[in-house]
């Protein structure tokens, strides 16, 4: 095992190597100023066009322009907020917040545009289900002779959907729940096993009704109790934000059980860190997405891009306050007492609101854990359903389920070093097929503003 361990980690060190980075900022940059910073100029008009997606808006479609959205958020607002936020601190300092900032301001408009270009080439298959993605914008839009590079990002999405999308979020729900509450790892395994079970057999219209209520209940019960700790500590936030712009640049030096971080190791892991998040450039939200009812592919982009602001700018910065602020019972900073995790998120919130914030962040990372998995079971569906056709749904969902159980008492290390490899695996092809197509793609933005006078470019 400690020679599978090695390698995976070699494995992830080279995918996440300078070569991705590029490839996500660079392409994120690119599109920002392809689109003169569409992001930045038409974000009021997003949010009034997902108030007003609440509803379908068009008979093409499965889910409201609202669900689609919050499916999409349902899978990114997830362990990544609360769990991988800390693993970036505990292991690339204060620094690696400020690069997950920057991964997500560039990361808007590669949403956007992977969301556009899904939408646009979507296909509706025999069975009536609404498929889009990366395969299906790589096919139908750079034609036969890149079905392979299709193929490829269809092979990696199911793959990567069973470590991101399921055993990682179980795998946090039972560490988490067994330290708080000592239920053993075996009876949350059979509990998410049930629970799991009862709402994906109902497909994307069930995940999208559950997700549409749930993901704004509990982001809204997390935001607050973060809120509630950085306004009894306001006084420390300008260090805070200055500290975290400041080790962005500069080497972090040891500290207690804090090992001690390079400027690189701060922007590897703010990225990593960020991109697993939020998924932009990863290429999985936009399957969600390509499900909406929106009267137009412009409309449903503007709002997809959204959930790369509310997952990282909001929720992550949220997680990041807590942790940088929280002190330890010796007045010692928390982020370096050597925690790491959702061990370490839940030390930050005990540590102001006693039992309270420690049993309540455990219960908002069951519910962002758990919502998690059912968004990525639909990305994995959609995957399946273009490898195989409509008959691989029923038997991939039973897969994902197990796989959800067997997460939860898999160890955390290597679960997060395959979703990692994943992540990256599914980034490549999607990258390629939005840069390929990049022409495409600003043809169709402006083509779509100047039928619609709510948008500028």
């Amino acid at each position: 095992m400690d020679l599978v361990y090695s390698f995976l980690e070699q494995v992830s060190d080279f995918v996440w190597g300078p070569v991705m980075l590029v490839m996500l900022v660079g392409t994120g940059l690119y599109l920002t100023l392809g689109l003169h910073f569409f992001s930045f100029r038409n974000w009021i008009t997003a949010y009034r066009c997902l108030w007003a997606g609440r509803r379908d808006q068009s008979t093409s479609g499965e889910v409201s322009p609202w669900n689609a959205l919050m499916t999409a958020l349902a899978a990114d607002i997830g362990t990544g907020n609360i769990v991988g936020v800390a693993t970036a601190i505990a292991v690339g300092g204060p620094g690696a917040l400020f690069w997950m900032w920057m991964t997500a301001l560039v990361g808007m408009m590669t949403k956007f545009s992977e969301v556009l270009l899904s939408v646009h080439f979507r296909e509706r298959t025999p069975a009536g289900n609404w498929v889009g993605g990366a395969m299906y914008f790589i096919k139908n839009g750079l034609g036969p002779n890149w079905r392979w590079l299709a193929t490829c990002f269809a092979l990696f999405g199911m793959i990567a959907c069973f470590g991101i999308g399921a055993m990682v979020q179980s795998n946090a729900i039972s560490v988490n729940i067994e330290k708080t509450v000592g239920l053993p790892n075996a009876v949350t395994a059979l509990l998410l096993l049930v629970l799991s079970g009862l709402v994906l057999i109902g497909g994307v219209k069930r995940v999208g009704a559950v997700a549409g209520r749930l993901v704004p209940f509990m982001a809204a019960v997390y935001v607050l109790m973060c809120l509630i700790i950085i306004c009894l500590n306001f006084t420390r936030i300008p260090a805070i934000v200055w500290w975290v712009i400041s080790d962005a640049f500069t080497p972090t030096a040891a500290q207690g059980g804090f090992a001690g971080a390079t400027v690189m190791m701060a922007i590897r892991m703010g990225m990593a860190r960020g991109v697993f998040s939020n998924e932009a450039g990863l290429g999985s939200a936009p399957m969600a997405h390509a499900a909406s009812t929106a009267e137009s592919p412009l409309v449903q982009a503007s709002i997809g891009m959204l959930d790369v602001f509310i997952d990282t700018i909001i929720i992550c910065s949220m997680t990041g306050f807590v942790i940088l602020i929280s002190l330890t019972p010796e007045g010692q900073p928390l982020w370096s007492s050597g925690l790491n995790g959702g061990l370490l998120t839940a030390a930050a919130f005990k540590a102001t609101l006693s039992s309270f914030g420690e049993y309540g962040v455990t219960l908002c990372l069951a519910l962002f854990a758990f919502t998690t998995s059912l968004g990525w079971c639909v990305y994995g569906e959609r995957c399946v359903i273009y490898l195989f056709g409509d008959k691989g749904q029923k038997p991939f969902r039973i897969v994902f389920v197990c796989a959800i159980a067997l997460g939860a008492v898999l160890k955390l290390d290597l679960v997060w070093l395959l979703s990692d490899i994943g992540n990256a695996l599914m980034a490549f092809p999607n990258i390629l097929g939005i840069l390929l197509l990049s022409p495409v793609l600003f043809q169709i933005v402006r083509e779509e503003v100047n039928k619609d006078p709510r948008f500028v470019l």
